[in-house]
């Protein structure tokens, strides 16, 4: 077993990764700064991880805890598109500079490999559908840009300073814990903040613009398979392979929809190319679309039907998606 740092692990993704993990019987510690992260979220594994509160764009006395680090999975970041337009020094400051002291504490303590989380957008407006991992990198906004320029860094340090690392490009994650709140969200928390309160969808565009939606478990065994990837300096897709449009996710929600205009630099089709996920990992999704927005419906449901007196336990549980709620 290995003793696994794991960056963002109380968000969205990494909490999932954490449990698959923890349940792997792999020594993990977390480090997040839970600007975006929850305790909650690691409710299942808290007794069995440590957990280190701290901003990585500022380095410092933290970096102790990558001593006797086997592998480190870089999933810390802040996302969505407008406030990166907003804010670009922020962005540039956690994505780029944090990547930076992530690999310099990585190398200065020998970790033996590194896992970066890197991002579809990255690709920017792609000329090839499905899109592989040679079509040239064209970011639109700066978040994208962060996110493409924290790889370079990764990909030129495994270079330079014989790193074994790793970055999986990840499309659209969608699943249980995923962020509810804001006005840029990601657009299934988003919808499901919206179901839950009764509001119609707010589909940016036309709504006929298509995404590789890809479940979150799905994602968490890319990254566990990728550990034991002993091929060095790899960039892969991760995605479901498969695309659809928003219009169609909102139908399998069900629900009336509004239309809001479109964001600029946002790509008609995201579509990833997996054949390399396949070869090099031994890895294929196992949760299509219908699947995964029924495990999500559930999980609603499990909330809506509950009596009165399990619903605080079942906030708890469902790692409070539901904190707006009053």
């Amino acid at each position: 077993m290995a003793k696994i740092l794991v960056t963002g692990g109380c968000g969205f993704l990494g909490s999932h990764l954490v449990d698959q993990l923890v349940k792997l019987n792999h020594t993990v510690t977390i480090i997040d700064d839970l600007s975006n992260g929850k305790i909650s979220n690691i409710k299942n594994s808290i007794k069995k991880i440590k957990l280190i509160k701290v901003d990585i764009s500022k380095n410092g006395e933290w970096k102790k805890y990558f001593k006797k680090i086997d592998v480190v999975i870089h999933l810390a970041a802040i996302a969505d598109i407008v406030p990166s337009i907003n804010k670009p020094t922020k962005y540039f400051n956690v994505n780029v500079k944090g990547t930076l002291n992530i690999l310099e504490n990585s190398r200065e303590y020998k970790v033996k490999k590194i896992i970066y989380a890197a991002s579809s957008s990255s690709y920017g407006i792609p000329k090839k559908y499905p899109t592989d991992e040679l079509e040239k990198l064209n970011p639109q906004y700066p978040y994208a840009l962060t996110k493409k320029l924290g790889e370079d860094i990764v990909m030129n340090w495994g270079k330079i300073y014989n790193l074994n690392v790793t970055s999986l490009r990840f499309f659209n994650i969608y699943g249980e814990r995923s962020r509810t709140t804001g006005s840029y969200g990601a657009m299934f928390g988003i919808f499901l903040a919206q179901k839950l309160n009764k509001k119609p969808f707010t589909i940016v565009g036309s709504g006929k613009q298509k995404r590789d939606f890809t479940y979150v478990t799905d994602v968490v065994d890319a990254l566990v398979k990728s550990i034991k990837l002993k091929k060095k300096n790899q960039i892969i897709n991760v995605g479901s392979g498969k695309c659809y449009s928003v219009n169609y996710i909102v139908k399998l929600l069900g629900g009336k929809k509004i239309y809001i205009p479109k964001r600029p630099g946002e790509p008609e089709i995201t579509w990833a190319k997996i054949q390399k996920a396949k070869r090099l990992l031994n890895w294929q999704p196992k949760i299509g679309i219908e699947q995964g927005v029924n495990k999500l419906l559930d999980n609603i449901n499990l909330w809506k039907n509950a009596p009165i007196w399990d619903k605080k336990k079942i906030k708890i549980a469902t790692a409070d998606w539901f904190k707006y709620l009053k």
